[in-house]
């Protein structure tokens, strides 16, 4: 007789197949090195293209000198849950620079930007009486957030903002509308219409929010995003962004924006309620990373410089490419989700690690090639991709 766990079994090994059919087979890379420019993964060292380290400092000697520093007075853990007794002066020094920096009123750190993201919508707004107007292409912390509160919610083609209208006319009747989408898109590289969003959510008496994840430390004139890229401080309501790409690559994340709403969250927030905040030395390590950037205005030079040349020479090449000018996300569409895994796999093989994104993380048939740009990389090393871009796209017949 099949107990219950095997009846279960085979569902679960049918999901499975499915999954390697699409996908082909699960293989996470195992780094022997620290996250740069160049990593080693077995006995290969590899170009790093791969990484969300944006600005290059996740292992910047003023980083590691804060993590040696902020260790020494206030150890490793906190062994607690912020309202109790986990939080540290740190913890306030930090969203205390972070309001500073995004030029807002208040903020709340949580444990990543996905808790962030889970935290906002049911804290914040009522299932029945008010609506949230989401990008379709909304990063998945957000999509689960709002599974999670049950909220009314309706979904505008990405970018369009002809739909995001006809979605603002429909939610009329509602309390509160929360506009919600990715300043830039992780998978697309593109930036959301910002100054056209505002004008909408005034016309139609929306507010907005807005997850920074992917562009804090790229775009903006000094890498301060989206606001400082549009010239837009205060218009946007609740920002949401990560310690883990830009800012030093350190576990957490955090919400800023009205002080109403981020005092709302302390005492409504379950992520934050219910989970420890970062340890101190991830804390300080954000601290010195928000610091770094502001002092040294050059590494932000570096990583736009990168941008606009890879940008502009692998837009030669054929290949179809999304995302605009200014991110440091430059995907390449392949379509079929093996060719794109095959197509990561020979660039590895060449000395490029780059990785294939393919269903759920992107729609069915659109895999892609995710090459991430650093203000590490070399132009000798931005050109060796290239080539090997060409190379391996003209084998495959993809070019």
């Amino acid at each position: 007789m099949m107990s219950a766990y095997d009846k279960a079994k085979v569902v679960f090994d049918q999901v499975l197949q499915d999954l390697i059919k699409q996908k082909g087979e699960y293989d996470e890379k195992v780094l022997l090195s620290q996250q740069s420019n160049e990593i080693k993964i077995q006995d290969k060292t590899l170009i790093n293209f791969a990484s969300n380290n944006y600005l290059g400092i996740a292992n910047h000697p003023e980083i590691i000198k804060s993590v040696d520093e902020t260790m020494k007075k206030y150890g490793y853990g906190i062994s607690s849950v912020r309202f109790i007794s986990g939080t540290m002066k740190i913890h306030i020094d930090l969203e205390k620079e972070l309001t500073k920096f995004h030029q807002t009123e208040d903020t709340i750190i949580m444990s990543s930007c996905f808790d962030a993201n889970s935290a906002i919508f049911e804290a914040l707004l009522s299932p029945t009486e008010d609506c949230v107007i989401s990008d379709e292409l909304n990063h998945a912390s957000i999509i689960d957030g709002l599974r999670l509160c049950r909220i009314n919610k309706l979904i505008y083609k990405h970018q369009n903002m002809e739909d995001l209208e006809a979605k603002l006319k429909d939610a009329q009747k509602f309390r509160i509308r929360l506009i919600v989408f990715d300043a830039v898109f992780s998978m697309d590289g593109d930036i959301a219409p910002l100054m056209e969003i505002i004008a909408l959510a005034e016309k139609y008496n929306a507010i907005l929010m807005t997850d920074e994840s992917h562009s804090i430390g790229v775009i903006g004139k000094n890498g301060k995003g989206i606001a400082d890229h549009f010239n837009a401080y205060g218009k946007i309501h609740i920002i949401t962004s990560t310690l883990g790409k830009s800012l030093g690559g350190g576990p957490g994340g955090y919400i800023t924006g009205r002080k109403e709403i981020i005092q709302i969250l302390r005492r409504k927030g379950r992520p934050y309620l219910f989970s420890n905040s970062i340890i101190p030395i991830a804390a300080g390590s954000a601290l010195a990373s928000i610091n770094l950037i502001q002092k040294d205005l050059s590494i932000h030079k570096r990583l736009y410089e990168n941008i606009v040349y890879f940008k502009e020479k692998i837009s030669k090449l054929g290949f179809k490419i999304l995302g605009a000018k200014d991110t440091a996300i430059v995907p390449v569409i392949i379509g079929d989700a093996l060719k794109s895994k095959e197509f990561a796999s020979k660039l590895m093989s060449e000395g490029i690690f780059v990785v294939s994104m393919a269903f759920p993380v992107v729609k069915l048939n659109e895999a892609r090639l995710r090459i991430q740009i650093s203000s590490l990389h070399t132009k000798e090393q931005l050109d060796f991709c290239l080539a090997k871009l060409e190379k391996i796209g003209k084998e495959m017949k993809l070019i």
